[in-house]
C-alpha cells in the first residue's frame, strides 16, 4: 500500500520509449549479428540486416513498447507498482507474438511476459532476494552473522582434530611434548 504522503511524480513515456528501444535495438543487432555468424550459407555483413534483420526490428519493437506502456500505465493510474509492469510486459510479448503471426502466440507471448515481468517487480526487482533493511549496510550484516553464528574452537578441533590451520591453545606446547616423546628432540618454544 502507499502511505499517504506519497506524491506521484509524472514520468516521460515518450524519452523512455525511445532509450528503450534504443538499447533493445542495440541488443538485437548483437543478437542479429551472432545469428548471421551462425548461418550455414556465408552472406555478405549486410546479412545482419538484409537476412536477420527482423530480429533487430522485434528488439527494438519490443523495448520500445514495453516502455512506452509501463510509464504511460503509471501516469494514467497515478500510481508506481507492479501493475505497470505487466501491463508494459504483456504489450511487449504481443509484440514478439505478432512474429509468429497468431492469435494464441500473441496473447500466450503477452501474458507469459506480463507474468514473469510483473512478478520480478512485484517481488522487488532483484534476483539476489528481498533486502530487508535498505539503511542497513550489507557487509557490517554479513559480519555480523558469521560472528552470530561462529563455534567455539573446542567443538571444532573435537570434530576435526588438529592441524590444517585449526590450532587449539596450548597446541605448541603438546606438539614439544609429543616430538620429544616419539623422537627424543627437543623443540624450542617460540617466545
Amino acid at each position: 500500500m502507499v502511505s499517504e504522503d506519497h506524491v506521484f511524480h509524472p514520468h516521460d513515456a515518450v524519452k523512455a520509449a525511445i532509450n528503450g528501444s534504443m538499447i533493445t535495438g542495440a541488443a538485437g543487432a548483437l543478437v542479429s549479428a551472432i545469428q548471421n555468424t551462425l548461418t550455414k550459407r556465408n552472406v555478405n555483413a549486410w546479412g545482419v540486416f538484409t537476412r536477420t534483420g527482423g530480429t533487430i526490428a522485434v528488439f527494438t519493437a519490443m523495448g520500445g513498447t514495453y516502455e512506452f506502456a509501463r510509464f504511460a500505465s503509471a501516469n494514467l493510474r497515478e500510481r508506481d507498482d507492479s501493475l505497470n509492469t505487466a501491463v508494459g510486459g504483456f504489450l511487449a510479448g504481443s509484440v514478439l507474438g505478432l512474429r509468429v503471426g497468431t492469435t494464441p502466440a500473441v496473447l500466450g507471448y503477452g501474458a507469459l511476459a506480463a507474468v514473469v515481468l510483473g512478478t520480478f517487480d512485484y517481488t522487488g526487482g532483484a534476483l539476489t532476494g528481498y533486502n530487508k533493511d535498505p539503511e542497513q549496510d550489507e557487509f557490517e550484516r554479513k559480519q555480523f552473522l558469521r560472528k552470530n553464528r561462529r563455534r567455539p574452537i573446542e567443538e571444532t578441533v573435537e570434530e576435526l582434530g588438529e592441524g590444517r590451520g585449526i590450532y587449539a591453545p596450548g597446541y605448541e606446547e603438546r606438539r614439544r611434548e609429543r616430538i620429544k616423546a616419539t623422537y627424543g628432540i627437543d623443540v624450542p618454544s617460540k617466545a
